[in-house]
């Protein structure tokens, strides 16, 4: 997801109108920290595993669209983007009640 995210800052700074694949490359950029660190607490937080997932599909159908949008003038599917974006939401609101519901025992 970093790697995208990076790529894709790259590409945006090449010149044209370049505000899809700049949108991308910051929901990449922005959720690839979490991710790792969804991935080092899934043995703590009871939501960590449903929460990556969800977060880390939402980036990838939102991102998705946008470079899809870019590259060929045309969706990834419809309601692609509005879709990733409400499952990215729907992700930190799961981040969120893994605080509500503490942690796991320890095994």
């Amino acid at each position: 997801m970093g790697a995208c995210g990076v790529a894709l800052a790259a590409a945006a700074s090449h010149g044209g109108d370049t505000h899809f694949v700049g949108s991308a490359s910051t929901m990449c950029l922005a959720h690839a920290p979490v991710l790792l660190g969804l991935y080092l607490a899934y043995r703590h937080v009871r939501t960590a595993t449903l929460a990556a997932l969800v977060l880390g599909f939402g980036t990838i159908v939102f991102a998705g669209d946008l470079v899809c949008r870019h590259y060929t003038g045309d969706r990834l599917f419809p309601f692609a983007a509005p879709l990733g974006g409400t499952l990215m939401m729907l992700g930190w609101l799961i981040v969120a009640a893994g605080a509500v519901f503490g942690t796991r025992p320890d095994r």
